[in-house]
């Protein structure tokens, strides 16, 4: 699927909670397999082991030439030198993350199924926007987005645009035509092959 012309790049998620002892393997097979454009770790541990994670991440993705990004922490971005921050409240904090990481810094913010959020957060300097969850999930607040949206997104709006939550191989196969960047993560890491599990979902 990813060698369309047209095809979204994979935008891959850490395990929310996840312990850098355990993750590190893992998360090296799956980039070693794949080709991925961001690396975002989810928050859900201690601030000490997203500490030790954070360090993990940006040192198996920065060896690959992949930018990491953290879950709404800016100052944990800013002290162990990781490339910015994904902020899970619409447009609320875009500007005050890139006042505080500067204007090199990825800043990208989740909009969950809102329009609104969503061009707000670009119009404040986001360089990207999520939707989801695109698919029934028990993670995310609300009911999964109108694919509609991606659509209109990817017809009106520069600003790139990630699809994530519950995604489905025939959710990727709707969705390739109208995104950037499909999110992936608790998709893979239940499995007892994460790479196997990936394979089987991007192709």
């Amino acid at each position: 699927m990813s060698d369309a012309p047209d095809a979204p790049q994979l935008y891959l998620m850490t395990p929310a909670g996840a312990q850098a002892s355990t993750l590190g393997p893992q998360l090296s097979a799956v980039m070693d397999a794949f080709p991925v454009a961001c690396l975002r770790i989810r928050a859900g541990a201690e601030e000490d082991e997203l500490g030790r994670l954070a360090d993990l991440a940006r040192e198996i993705a920065h060896a690959r030439d992949v930018a990491v990004v953290i879950d709404d922490l800016v100052a944990l971005a800013q002290r162990h030198g990781l490339d910015g921050v994904h902020l899970t409240d619409g447009a609320k904090a875009v500007r005050y993350a890139r006042k505080e990481l500067g204007a090199d810094a990825i800043v990208g913010s989740f909009c969950g199924s809102s329009r609104h959020d969503g061009m707000n957060a670009g119009e404040a300097g986001a360089d990207y926007v999520s939707f989801g969850p695109v698919g029934a999930s028990a993670l995310y607040r609300g009911e999964p987005v109108d694919l509609d949206l991606f659509q209109w997104w990817s017809e009106t709006i520069e600003v790139p645009v990630v699809a994530e939550g519950a995604i489905t191989r025939t959710l990727l196969e709707q969705l390739s035509p109208v995104s950037d960047f499909i999110a992936i993560g608790p998709e893979i890491w239940s499995a007892s092959d994460p790479v196997a599990a990936l394979k089987a979902l991007w192709g």
